[in-house]
């Protein structure tokens, strides 16, 4: 599903107010905008307030992703109701959730989820087996911690805590450089490649290319990783990803620095497979990997 800009259309047909937005404040510094996201529940109610400079003219959409983020020509960021694709839920009753407030000022939120028999829970839970996993951007998040406490140093932040294993769900990884299959990925990808251009574009830093060390681990202001002592990380790929083949050689290249790191490939499944669908045959295929890796501390097979 493509993610389209349109910046450049008649103005006819460009936006002002954000729709689905309540305008609450006008003056001539700023405007705010409230937008209620109910993140598909209707437990809480999330609102997300944006201030953004007042121009003269009235502003306009230059981005749209997908019908969830608009982002306007004065800066403003708006985050629609109803995303524009389906998010199937099966709710069994063995999770609950509730949405809490992360940052007041800017509006931000996040949505924590427990198991709901949990009573025997935290009693057994070892905090000396501990395994961090991340999904698309938090697969690279995940990344970053795996430096961040692959020392001695870093892991004395972590106190009594000692983390086993990373696992890397589909890393949002990037570069300058095209691999090939982000060149021969097609326009009706769920993750296709102008929405992977258009969300570095929107997340780093103004001026910065792909190559910089939030996207790029081997890009030439990051980190060297020779001498990162990295717990056994498990990368998972899509065949039809247009993430797998930097995926797969970020894997090779700490493989060639004698890392324990292995990939996990599922063939012709495409970006967050496992998320579009929970209940296929390789989400369930997906599961037992994750279990077996972690039930062995790390391993591989």
């Amino acid at each position: 599903m493509a993610c389209t800009s349109t910046a450049g259309r008649d103005d006819d047909d460009k936006h002002t107010t954000p729709p689905g937005a309540a305008h609450t404040s006008r003056t001539p510094l700023n405007r705010v905008y409230i937008i209620t996201s109910h993140l598909a529940s209707p437990i809480s109610p999330r609102f997300t307030a944006i201030m953004a400079s007042e121009d003269s003219a009235a502003p306009v959409v230059v981005d749209d992703c997908r019908g969830v983020l608009l982002v306007y020509s004065d800066g403003a960021v708006v985050r629609r109701d109803g995303p524009s694709f389906a998010t199937p839920v099966r709710d069994d009753g063995t999770v609950e959730w509730k949405d809490a407030e992360f940052d007041a000022p800017r509006g931000l939120g996040l949505r924590l989820y427990r198991p709901r028999q949990r009573n025997q829970l935290l009693p057994a839970a070892d905090f000396t087996r501990v395994f961090i996993s991340g999904d698309s951007a938090g697969g690279t998040i995940a990344h970053h911690l795996a430096v961040r406490f692959g020392s001695a140093a870093g892991r004395s932040e972590l106190g009594n805590v000692r983390v086993r294993g990373y696992v890397q769900l589909m890393p949002f990884f990037g570069g300058t450089e095209r691999t090939r299959s982000e060149a021969e990925c097609p326009d009706d990808a769920f993750l296709n490649r102008p929405l992977n251009d258009r969300y570095w574009r929107l997340s780093l830093p103004p001026g910065a290319t792909v190559d910089h060390p939030a996207s790029n681990p081997f890009g030439p202001d990051s980190p060297a990783l020779e001498a990162v002592e990295l717990a056994p990380t498990l990368v998972v790929v899509g065949g039809r990803d247009i993430l797998r083949d930097r995926a797969v050689d970020y894997a090779a290249r700490l493989r060639a620095m004698g890392k324990p790191v292995g990939v996990r490939e599922f063939e012709g499944q495409q970006h967050g497979f496992f998320t579009i669908d929970p209940w296929s045959a390789a989400s369930a295929e997906l599961m037992r990997a994750l279990k077996r890796f972690i039930d062995t501390d790390g391993r591989f097979d």
